[in-house]
Protein backbone atom coordinates (compact mmCIF):
# COMPACT_ATOMS: atom_id res chain seq x y z
CA UNK A 1 0.00 0.00 0.00
CA UNK A 2 1.94 3.43 -0.53
CA UNK A 3 1.91 6.06 1.85
CA UNK A 4 0.23 9.64 0.35
CA UNK A 5 2.61 12.24 1.09
CA UNK A 6 0.13 14.49 3.77
CA UNK A 7 0.05 11.05 5.87
CA UNK A 8 3.81 10.81 5.62
CA UNK A 9 4.14 14.71 6.41
CA UNK A 10 1.56 14.45 9.41
CA UNK A 11 3.47 11.24 10.87
CA UNK A 12 7.11 12.89 10.38
CA UNK A 13 5.69 16.12 12.57
CA UNK A 14 4.71 14.09 15.07
CA UNK A 15 7.84 12.33 14.70
CA UNK A 16 9.50 16.14 15.37
CA UNK A 17 7.41 17.10 17.59
CA UNK A 18 8.41 14.29 19.77
CA UNK A 19 11.96 14.79 18.99
CA UNK A 20 11.92 18.17 20.07
CA UNK A 21 10.40 17.37 23.60
CA UNK A 22 13.11 14.37 23.89
CA UNK A 23 15.95 16.86 22.99
CA UNK A 24 14.34 19.23 25.84
CA UNK A 25 14.99 16.44 27.92
CA UNK A 26 18.16 15.68 27.05
CA UNK A 27 19.51 19.15 27.18
CA UNK A 28 20.18 19.53 30.88
CA UNK A 29 21.52 23.22 30.31
CA UNK A 30 18.80 23.84 28.26
CA UNK A 31 21.03 25.84 25.77
CA UNK A 32 19.96 24.23 22.32
CA UNK A 33 23.19 22.06 22.70
CA UNK A 34 23.54 18.32 23.62
CA UNK A 35 26.80 17.87 24.79
CA UNK A 36 28.82 14.04 24.81
CA UNK A 37 28.14 13.70 28.32
CA UNK A 38 24.67 13.92 28.09
CA UNK A 39 23.74 12.42 24.64
CA UNK A 40 25.96 8.82 26.21
CA UNK A 41 23.34 9.14 29.71
CA UNK A 42 20.39 9.67 27.44
CA UNK A 43 21.54 7.47 24.30
CA UNK A 44 21.85 4.51 26.91
CA UNK A 45 18.48 3.83 27.09
CA UNK A 46 18.12 2.69 23.49
CA UNK A 47 20.37 -0.47 24.99
CA UNK A 48 22.59 -0.61 21.98
CA UNK A 49 26.32 -1.63 22.45
CA UNK A 50 29.22 1.25 23.19
CA UNK A 51 30.54 0.70 19.67
CA UNK A 52 27.05 1.16 17.97
CA UNK A 53 26.24 4.73 19.74
CA UNK A 54 29.92 5.33 19.29
CA UNK A 55 28.78 4.85 15.59
CA UNK A 56 25.42 6.62 16.28
CA UNK A 57 27.39 10.28 17.29
CA UNK A 58 30.21 10.35 14.98
CA UNK A 59 27.89 10.26 12.06
CA UNK A 60 25.31 12.18 13.88
CA UNK A 61 27.90 15.09 14.82
CA UNK A 62 29.84 14.72 11.33
CA UNK A 63 30.47 18.89 11.35
CA UNK A 64 32.60 17.69 14.70
CA UNK A 65 31.39 20.30 16.87
CA UNK A 66 31.79 18.24 20.22
CA UNK A 67 28.01 18.86 20.45
CA UNK A 68 24.59 17.99 18.79
CA UNK A 69 21.92 20.62 17.95
CA UNK A 70 18.62 19.29 16.86
CA UNK A 71 18.89 18.92 13.56
CA UNK A 72 22.14 16.56 14.68
CA UNK A 73 19.53 15.27 17.38
CA UNK A 74 16.80 14.11 15.45
CA UNK A 75 19.12 12.20 12.78
CA UNK A 76 21.08 10.72 15.80
CA UNK A 77 17.09 9.50 16.68
CA UNK A 78 16.88 8.16 13.44
CA UNK A 79 20.01 6.24 13.43
CA UNK A 80 19.08 4.48 17.08
CA UNK A 81 15.85 3.19 15.35
CA UNK A 82 18.04 1.05 12.49
CA UNK A 83 19.79 -0.12 14.50
CA UNK A 84 17.56 -0.88 16.59
CA UNK A 85 16.05 -2.65 13.55
CA UNK A 86 19.50 -4.24 12.78
CA UNK A 87 20.91 -2.41 10.18
CA UNK A 88 24.51 -1.44 9.87
CA UNK A 89 25.27 2.38 10.30
CA UNK A 90 26.92 4.47 7.51
CA UNK A 91 25.98 7.86 6.40
CA UNK A 92 24.67 6.53 3.39
CA UNK A 93 21.59 5.61 4.92
CA UNK A 94 20.82 9.67 5.40
CA UNK A 95 20.99 9.75 1.81
CA UNK A 96 17.09 7.82 1.65
CA UNK A 97 14.89 11.07 3.39
CA UNK A 98 11.34 9.63 2.95
CA UNK A 99 12.34 6.41 4.59
CA UNK A 100 14.12 8.31 7.52
CA UNK A 101 10.83 10.22 7.84
CA UNK A 102 8.61 6.98 7.77
CA UNK A 103 10.69 5.52 11.03
CA UNK A 104 9.14 5.04 14.43
CA UNK A 105 11.04 6.35 16.98
CA UNK A 106 13.62 4.61 18.67
CA UNK A 107 12.90 2.43 21.97
CA UNK A 108 14.11 4.08 24.79
CA UNK A 109 13.90 2.25 27.83
CA UNK A 110 13.14 3.95 31.07
CA UNK A 111 12.61 7.34 29.78
CA UNK A 112 9.54 8.22 32.39
CA UNK A 113 12.39 7.53 35.02
CA UNK A 114 14.71 9.62 33.36
CA UNK A 115 12.87 12.46 33.58
CA UNK A 116 11.77 12.24 36.94
CA UNK A 117 15.37 11.68 38.12
CA UNK A 118 16.23 14.91 36.60
CA UNK A 119 13.21 17.23 36.48
CA UNK A 120 13.63 18.59 33.43
CA UNK A 121 11.15 21.22 32.77
CA UNK A 122 9.34 20.71 29.17
CA UNK A 123 8.26 23.74 27.25
CA UNK A 124 4.73 22.24 26.42
CA UNK A 125 2.35 21.74 28.99
CA UNK A 126 1.46 18.05 27.44
CA UNK A 127 4.10 16.55 26.06
CA UNK A 128 4.49 12.89 23.87
CA UNK A 129 6.86 10.42 25.64
CA UNK A 130 7.71 7.55 24.09
CA UNK A 131 3.59 7.85 22.29
CA UNK A 132 2.11 8.39 25.82
CA UNK A 133 1.28 11.81 26.70
CA UNK A 134 2.74 13.30 30.59
CA UNK A 135 2.06 16.81 32.17
CA UNK A 136 5.11 18.56 32.86
CA UNK A 137 5.12 21.44 35.25
CA UNK A 138 7.69 24.48 35.08
CA UNK A 139 8.62 26.76 37.56
CA UNK A 140 10.99 29.47 37.55
CA UNK A 141 12.79 28.17 40.84
CA UNK A 142 13.80 25.08 38.29
CA UNK A 143 15.33 27.19 35.70
CA UNK A 144 17.46 29.16 38.45
CA UNK A 145 18.38 26.55 40.61
CA UNK A 146 21.72 27.00 42.68
CA UNK A 147 23.58 24.32 40.79
CA UNK A 148 23.30 26.39 37.97
CA UNK A 149 24.20 29.29 39.53
CA UNK A 150 27.38 27.47 40.10
CA UNK A 151 28.11 26.19 37.13
CA UNK A 152 28.59 29.88 35.29
CA UNK A 153 31.18 30.35 38.02
CA UNK A 154 33.09 27.68 37.04
CA UNK A 155 35.17 28.14 34.20
CA UNK A 156 34.01 25.49 31.84
CA UNK A 157 30.60 25.01 33.03
CA UNK A 158 28.72 26.92 30.73
CA UNK A 159 30.65 25.72 27.51
CA UNK A 160 29.05 23.30 25.43
CA UNK A 161 31.65 23.11 22.54
CA UNK A 162 35.07 22.77 22.02
CA UNK A 163 34.88 25.69 19.88
CA UNK A 164 33.49 28.07 22.56
CA UNK A 165 35.83 27.18 24.93
CA UNK A 166 38.93 28.08 22.79
CA UNK A 167 36.86 31.35 22.24
CA UNK A 168 36.29 32.12 25.76
CA UNK A 169 40.12 30.90 26.48
CA UNK A 170 41.16 33.21 23.60
CA UNK A 171 39.71 36.19 25.09
CA UNK A 172 40.41 35.87 28.53
CA UNK A 173 44.30 34.57 28.69
CA UNK A 174 45.67 35.18 25.07
CA UNK A 175 44.32 38.31 23.44
CA UNK A 176 45.47 40.51 26.21
CA UNK A 177 48.89 39.29 25.75
CA UNK A 178 48.73 39.81 21.95
CA UNK A 179 47.22 43.08 22.62
CA UNK A 180 50.35 44.07 25.07
CA UNK A 181 52.70 43.41 22.82
CA UNK A 182 51.66 44.26 19.55
CA UNK A 183 51.42 40.89 18.31
CA UNK A 184 48.47 41.98 15.80
CA UNK A 185 50.75 44.41 13.85
CA UNK A 186 53.41 42.24 13.42
CA UNK A 187 52.08 39.00 12.48
CA UNK A 188 48.32 38.05 12.87
CA UNK A 189 45.42 40.43 13.30
CA UNK A 190 43.13 39.32 16.38
CA UNK A 191 40.85 36.25 15.97
CA UNK A 192 37.04 37.26 16.16
CA UNK A 193 34.03 35.01 16.74
CA UNK A 194 33.69 34.12 12.99
CA UNK A 195 37.56 33.28 12.89
CA UNK A 196 36.53 30.20 15.69
CA UNK A 197 33.34 29.21 13.74
CA UNK A 198 34.57 29.87 10.01
CA UNK A 199 34.12 25.61 8.26
CA UNK A 200 37.75 24.11 7.05
CA UNK A 201 39.14 25.79 4.58
CA UNK A 202 41.18 24.45 1.49
CA UNK A 203 43.07 26.47 -0.42
CA UNK A 204 44.85 25.54 -3.81
CA UNK A 205 48.14 26.75 -5.04
CA UNK A 206 50.00 26.42 -8.37
CA UNK A 207 51.23 28.40 -11.64
CA UNK A 208 48.73 29.17 -14.31
CA UNK A 209 46.98 26.39 -16.24
CA UNK A 210 47.76 23.79 -13.37
CA UNK A 211 44.06 22.94 -13.50
CA UNK A 212 43.51 24.53 -9.88
CA UNK A 213 39.65 25.92 -10.98
CA UNK A 214 39.06 22.48 -12.58
CA UNK A 215 40.53 20.77 -10.16
CA UNK A 216 37.75 22.69 -8.07
CA UNK A 217 34.83 21.53 -11.01
CA UNK A 218 36.32 18.28 -10.20
CA UNK A 219 35.00 18.28 -6.73
CA UNK A 220 31.80 20.18 -7.40
CA UNK A 221 30.88 18.63 -9.83
CA UNK A 222 29.91 21.86 -11.71
CA UNK A 223 31.28 24.94 -12.54
CA UNK A 224 31.03 28.07 -9.07
CA UNK A 225 29.50 31.54 -9.92
CA UNK A 226 32.22 33.34 -12.25
CA UNK A 227 34.43 30.55 -12.97
CA UNK A 228 36.75 30.81 -15.84
CA UNK A 229 38.31 27.66 -17.15
CA UNK A 230 41.47 27.62 -20.12
CA UNK A 231 44.98 27.50 -21.28
CA UNK A 232 46.21 31.13 -20.30
CA UNK A 233 45.96 33.10 -17.09
CA UNK A 234 42.32 33.47 -16.42
CA UNK A 235 41.61 33.33 -12.55
CA UNK A 236 43.48 36.54 -11.82
CA UNK A 237 41.74 37.18 -8.70
CA UNK A 238 41.60 35.16 -4.87
CA UNK A 239 38.05 33.58 -4.95
CA UNK A 240 36.10 31.77 -1.82
CA UNK A 241 34.11 29.10 -2.89
CA UNK A 242 31.75 28.51 0.04
CA UNK A 243 28.35 27.61 0.77
CA UNK A 244 25.52 30.06 0.64
CA UNK A 245 21.70 30.37 0.01
CA UNK A 246 21.56 30.94 -3.88
CA UNK A 247 24.51 31.42 -6.88
CA UNK A 248 26.00 35.05 -6.97
CA UNK A 249 29.65 36.94 -6.57
CA UNK A 250 30.37 39.14 -3.63
CA UNK A 251 33.31 41.87 -3.75
CA UNK A 252 36.12 41.99 -1.95
CA UNK A 253 35.22 44.87 -0.33
CA UNK A 254 31.66 43.90 0.95
CA UNK A 255 33.26 40.44 2.35
CA UNK A 256 36.04 42.05 4.35
CA UNK A 257 33.82 43.82 6.55
CA UNK A 258 30.98 41.09 6.84
CA UNK A 259 31.30 40.02 10.26
CA UNK A 260 29.92 36.35 9.87
CA UNK A 261 32.80 35.88 7.24
CA UNK A 262 36.43 35.00 8.54
CA UNK A 263 38.05 37.45 6.09
CA UNK A 264 38.01 41.21 7.96
CA UNK A 265 42.00 40.68 8.56
CA UNK A 266 42.29 40.60 4.70
CA UNK A 267 41.78 44.67 5.25
CA UNK A 268 45.52 45.16 5.71
CA UNK A 269 46.05 44.52 2.75
CA UNK A 270 44.49 47.54 1.34
CA UNK A 271 41.80 48.58 -1.71
CA UNK A 272 44.10 47.06 -3.78
CA UNK A 273 44.08 43.19 -3.04
CA UNK A 274 40.39 44.01 -2.07
CA UNK A 275 39.44 44.76 -6.14
CA UNK A 276 41.39 41.35 -6.94
CA UNK A 277 39.20 39.64 -3.70
CA UNK A 278 35.67 37.81 -3.99
CA UNK A 279 33.16 35.41 -2.59
CA UNK A 280 31.47 32.84 -5.05
CA UNK A 281 28.25 31.41 -2.71
CA UNK A 282 26.36 28.57 -4.00
CA UNK A 283 24.26 25.84 -2.38
CA UNK A 284 26.03 23.05 -2.80
CA UNK A 285 26.66 19.35 -0.11
CA UNK A 286 30.25 19.83 -0.17
CA UNK A 287 30.52 23.32 0.60
CA UNK A 288 28.04 22.81 3.80
CA UNK A 289 31.35 21.09 5.44
CA UNK A 290 34.75 22.90 3.88
CA UNK A 291 35.17 25.95 1.44
CA UNK A 292 37.06 26.18 -1.35
CA UNK A 293 39.99 28.56 -2.06
CA UNK A 294 40.72 29.29 -5.95
CA UNK A 295 43.54 31.28 -6.26
CA UNK A 296 45.89 33.47 -8.81
CA UNK A 297 48.64 31.42 -11.24
CA UNK A 298 51.70 32.12 -9.55
CA UNK A 299 54.17 34.02 -12.63
CA UNK A 300 57.59 33.40 -13.36
CA UNK A 301 60.08 36.34 -13.64
CA UNK A 302 60.94 39.38 -11.74
CA UNK A 303 58.89 41.41 -14.01
CA UNK A 304 55.76 39.67 -13.36
CA UNK A 305 55.91 39.70 -10.15
CA UNK A 306 56.49 43.61 -9.45
CA UNK A 307 53.33 44.31 -11.86
CA UNK A 308 51.33 43.08 -8.36
CA UNK A 309 49.46 46.05 -7.10
CA UNK A 310 49.59 43.88 -3.85
CA UNK A 311 51.27 41.78 -1.38
CA UNK A 312 50.71 38.34 -2.87
CA UNK A 313 53.09 36.39 -0.84
CA UNK A 314 51.64 38.15 2.32
CA UNK A 315 47.73 37.73 1.11
CA UNK A 316 49.30 33.42 0.85
CA UNK A 317 50.41 33.61 4.01
CA UNK A 318 47.59 34.82 5.63
CA UNK A 319 45.28 32.12 4.10
CA UNK A 320 47.77 29.62 4.88
CA UNK A 321 47.16 30.26 8.41
CA UNK A 322 43.82 29.91 8.20
CA UNK A 323 43.80 26.83 5.82
CA UNK A 324 43.01 22.90 6.75
CA UNK A 325 44.82 22.06 3.73
CA UNK A 326 47.23 23.41 1.11
CA UNK A 327 47.41 22.20 -2.27
CA UNK A 328 50.36 22.63 -4.50
CA UNK A 329 49.05 21.59 -8.07
CA UNK A 330 52.07 21.17 -10.81
CA UNK A 331 51.69 20.42 -14.65
CA UNK A 332 53.72 17.68 -15.93
CA UNK A 333 55.03 20.73 -18.63
CA UNK A 334 55.67 23.22 -16.22
CA UNK A 335 57.92 21.50 -13.38
CA UNK A 336 59.86 24.38 -12.87
CA UNK A 337 59.24 26.69 -10.16
CA UNK A 338 59.41 30.13 -10.46
CA UNK A 339 61.42 32.83 -8.49
CA UNK A 340 57.57 34.07 -6.99
CA UNK A 341 56.76 30.45 -6.72
CA UNK A 342 59.62 29.76 -4.39
CA UNK A 343 58.50 32.98 -2.48
CA UNK A 344 55.06 31.26 -2.12
CA UNK A 345 56.19 28.36 -0.81
CA UNK A 346 59.00 29.69 1.86
CA UNK A 347 55.83 31.81 2.63
CA UNK A 348 54.13 28.21 4.06
CA UNK A 349 56.85 28.27 6.59
CA UNK A 350 55.14 26.56 9.36
CA UNK A 351 52.27 24.83 7.83
CA UNK A 352 54.40 21.77 6.31
CA UNK A 353 51.72 19.53 8.12
CA UNK A 354 48.94 20.80 5.77
CA UNK A 355 50.57 20.60 2.45
CA UNK A 356 49.68 18.34 -0.43
CA UNK A 357 51.16 18.36 -3.47
CA UNK A 358 48.95 17.34 -6.81
CA UNK A 359 51.17 16.36 -10.03
CA UNK A 360 48.09 17.27 -12.42
CA UNK A 361 47.29 16.34 -16.39
CA UNK A 362 49.46 13.51 -15.18
CA UNK A 363 47.96 11.08 -18.39
CA UNK A 364 49.47 13.62 -20.60
CA UNK A 365 52.70 11.89 -20.51
CA UNK A 366 53.61 7.96 -21.02
CA UNK A 367 54.72 5.99 -17.92
CA UNK A 368 57.95 6.18 -19.14
CA UNK A 369 57.67 10.11 -18.97
CA UNK A 370 55.53 9.95 -15.79
CA UNK A 371 58.23 8.42 -13.91
CA UNK A 372 61.02 10.40 -15.02
CA UNK A 373 58.77 13.77 -14.01
CA UNK A 374 57.82 12.71 -10.66
CA UNK A 375 61.55 12.11 -10.00
CA UNK A 376 62.66 15.78 -11.28
CA UNK A 377 59.19 17.03 -9.32
CA UNK A 378 60.94 15.74 -6.56
CA UNK A 379 64.17 16.92 -6.66
CA UNK A 380 62.63 20.24 -7.12
CA UNK A 381 60.31 20.49 -4.47
CA UNK A 382 63.34 18.83 -1.94
CA UNK A 383 65.00 21.75 -3.06
CA UNK A 384 62.41 24.64 -2.36
CA UNK A 385 60.82 23.17 0.62
CA UNK A 386 64.79 22.10 1.93
CA UNK A 387 63.28 19.43 4.43
CA UNK A 388 64.39 16.02 5.09
CA UNK A 389 60.49 14.52 4.92
CA UNK A 390 58.90 13.40 1.38
CA UNK A 391 56.71 15.39 0.36
CA UNK A 392 53.19 13.58 -0.30
CA UNK A 393 52.44 13.06 -4.31
CA UNK A 394 49.01 12.69 -5.78
CA UNK A 395 48.99 11.51 -9.16
CA UNK A 396 45.77 11.99 -11.59
CA UNK A 397 44.08 13.80 -14.19
CA UNK A 398 41.18 15.61 -11.89
CA UNK A 399 39.12 16.82 -14.59
CA UNK A 400 35.29 16.02 -16.05
CA UNK A 401 36.35 13.40 -18.33
CA UNK A 402 37.32 9.82 -17.26
CA UNK A 403 40.88 8.38 -17.42
CA UNK A 404 40.97 6.85 -21.05
CA UNK A 405 42.84 3.51 -20.36
CA UNK A 406 44.12 2.80 -23.93
CA UNK A 407 46.06 6.50 -23.32
CA UNK A 408 47.58 5.52 -20.11
CA UNK A 409 47.35 1.44 -19.75
CA UNK A 410 45.65 -0.78 -17.58
CA UNK A 411 48.68 0.13 -14.62
CA UNK A 412 48.56 3.83 -15.07
CA UNK A 413 44.60 3.70 -15.11
CA UNK A 414 44.55 1.91 -11.70
CA UNK A 415 47.53 4.04 -10.30
CA UNK A 416 45.40 6.88 -11.13
CA UNK A 417 41.90 6.05 -9.81
CA UNK A 418 43.74 4.74 -6.49
CA UNK A 419 45.50 8.00 -6.39
CA UNK A 420 42.61 10.16 -6.93
CA UNK A 421 40.68 8.16 -3.73
CA UNK A 422 43.26 8.95 -1.52
CA UNK A 423 43.30 12.62 -1.85
CA UNK A 424 39.46 12.61 -2.05
CA UNK A 425 39.62 10.55 1.00
CA UNK A 426 42.17 13.18 2.88
CA UNK A 427 39.18 15.92 1.51
CA UNK A 428 36.83 13.65 3.57
CA UNK A 429 38.80 13.52 6.25
CA UNK A 430 38.73 17.55 6.99
CA UNK A 431 35.66 18.04 8.53
CA UNK A 432 36.21 14.97 10.60
CA UNK A 433 39.58 16.54 11.81
CA UNK A 434 38.45 20.19 12.07
CA UNK A 435 38.06 20.40 16.08
CA UNK A 436 41.66 18.82 15.91
CA UNK A 437 43.25 21.20 13.66
CA UNK A 438 41.78 24.31 15.53
CA UNK A 439 43.18 23.05 18.46
CA UNK A 440 46.17 22.82 17.17
CA UNK A 441 46.01 26.34 15.20
CA UNK A 442 45.74 27.72 18.84
CA UNK A 443 48.55 26.09 20.66
CA UNK A 444 51.01 27.05 17.81
CA UNK A 445 49.40 30.71 18.04
CA UNK A 446 49.82 30.61 21.63
CA UNK A 447 53.32 29.81 21.65
CA UNK A 448 53.95 32.05 18.94
CA UNK A 449 52.71 35.15 20.66
CA UNK A 450 54.79 33.99 24.05
CA UNK A 451 57.97 34.07 21.87
CA UNK A 452 56.72 37.31 20.18
CA UNK A 453 56.50 38.71 23.96
CA UNK A 454 59.47 37.61 24.76
CA UNK A 455 61.22 39.38 21.41
CA UNK A 456 59.53 42.51 22.32
CA UNK A 457 60.28 42.67 25.66
CA UNK A 458 64.08 42.00 25.31
CA UNK A 459 64.69 45.22 22.74
CA UNK A 460 62.51 47.60 25.13
CA UNK A 461 65.52 46.29 27.44
CA UNK A 462 68.27 47.01 25.77
CA UNK A 463 67.21 50.07 24.73
CA UNK A 464 69.23 52.75 26.53
CA UNK A 465 67.21 55.46 29.66
CA UNK A 466 68.26 58.68 28.06
CA UNK A 467 70.89 59.24 25.11
CA UNK A 468 71.84 56.80 21.67
CA UNK A 469 68.34 55.68 21.50
CA UNK A 470 68.27 55.98 17.62
CA UNK A 471 71.53 54.56 17.05
CA UNK A 472 71.03 51.97 19.68
CA UNK A 473 67.47 50.95 17.66
CA UNK A 474 69.44 51.12 14.24
CA UNK A 475 71.88 48.82 15.73
CA UNK A 476 69.51 46.13 17.32
CA UNK A 477 67.32 45.78 13.94
CA UNK A 478 70.45 45.48 12.16
CA UNK A 479 71.70 42.80 14.53
CA UNK A 480 67.72 41.25 14.99
CA UNK A 481 69.27 37.55 14.30
CA UNK A 482 72.28 38.10 17.65
CA UNK A 483 68.89 39.40 19.22
CA UNK A 484 66.73 36.05 18.16
CA UNK A 485 69.68 33.79 19.58
CA UNK A 486 70.27 35.72 22.81
CA UNK A 487 65.94 35.13 23.51
CA UNK A 488 66.22 31.82 22.66
CA UNK A 489 69.18 30.98 25.31
CA UNK A 490 67.48 33.06 27.90
CA UNK A 491 64.45 31.54 27.68
CA UNK A 492 64.95 27.99 26.59
CA UNK A 493 62.54 28.59 23.26
CA UNK A 494 62.59 26.34 20.06
CA UNK A 495 64.45 27.86 17.01
CA UNK A 496 61.83 26.72 14.94
CA UNK A 497 59.08 28.71 16.44
CA UNK A 498 60.79 32.28 16.08
CA UNK A 499 59.32 34.64 13.05
CA UNK A 500 60.98 35.31 9.55
CA UNK A 501 63.79 37.78 10.52
CA UNK A 502 63.23 40.04 6.93
CA UNK A 503 59.91 40.23 7.77
CA UNK A 504 60.42 41.18 11.31
CA UNK A 505 62.79 43.55 10.41
CA UNK A 506 60.37 45.48 7.89
CA UNK A 507 57.89 45.76 10.55
CA UNK A 508 60.15 46.42 13.43
CA UNK A 509 61.45 49.62 11.46
CA UNK A 510 57.90 51.78 11.65
CA UNK A 511 57.77 51.72 15.47
CA UNK A 512 59.95 53.16 18.36
CA UNK A 513 61.27 50.21 20.54
CA UNK A 514 61.64 52.93 23.52
CA UNK A 515 57.41 52.34 24.01
CA UNK A 516 57.80 49.15 23.78
CA UNK A 517 56.58 47.47 27.10
CA UNK A 518 58.65 45.58 29.39
CA UNK A 519 58.24 41.74 30.05
CA UNK A 520 55.42 40.59 32.64
CA UNK A 521 56.21 37.50 34.09
CA UNK A 522 52.02 37.49 35.41
CA UNK A 523 50.97 37.62 31.63
CA UNK A 524 53.20 34.80 30.45
CA UNK A 525 52.39 32.79 33.47
CA UNK A 526 48.74 32.98 32.34
CA UNK A 527 49.37 31.69 28.51
CA UNK A 528 51.79 28.86 30.15
CA UNK A 529 48.82 28.03 32.69
CA UNK A 530 46.39 27.77 29.47
CA UNK A 531 48.21 25.63 27.78
CA UNK A 532 49.37 23.70 30.48
CA UNK A 533 46.05 23.28 32.36
CA UNK A 534 43.50 24.81 30.48
CA UNK A 535 42.90 23.54 27.60
CA UNK A 536 43.65 20.14 28.63
CA UNK A 537 40.70 20.82 31.13
CA UNK A 538 38.53 21.87 28.43
CA UNK A 539 39.16 18.62 26.76
CA UNK A 540 38.38 16.55 29.62
CA UNK A 541 35.10 18.22 30.33
CA UNK A 542 33.83 18.16 27.04
CA UNK A 543 35.01 14.47 26.03
CA UNK A 544 32.12 12.81 23.89
CA UNK A 545 31.45 9.39 22.32
CA UNK A 546 34.35 9.12 20.65
CA UNK A 547 36.94 9.10 23.16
Amino acid sequence: MEISPLTMNSYSMENRKMYQNWFNIADSDGDGRLTGKDAIEFFAMSNLSKAELKQVWEIADSKRQGFLGLKEFITSMQLLSLAQEGQELTSNLLKDTDHLEMLSPPSMEGLDTFVEKHKVPISNDHSEINGSTKTQTTSAKSLFSKKSKNKSITSFAAITSVVDGLKMLYNEKLKPLEATYLFNDFVSPALTSSDFDAKPMVMLLGQYSTGKTTFIKHLLQCNYPGAHIGPEPTTDKFIVVMSGPDERNIPGNSVAVHADMPFTGLTNFGGSFLSKFECAQMPHPLLEHITLVDTPGVLSGEKQRTQRSYDFTGVISWFAAKCDLILLLFDPHKLDISDEFKRVISSLRGHDDKIRVVLNKADQVDTQQLMRVYGALMWSLGKVLNTPEVARVYIGSFDQKPVIEAAVGPVGKELFEKEQDDLLQDLIDIPKKACDRRINEFVKRARAVKIHAYIISHLKREMPALMGKAKTQKKLIANLDNVFAKVQREFHLPEGDFPDVDQFKEVLARYNMDEFEKLKPKMIQTVDEMLGYGIPELLKNLRNLNE
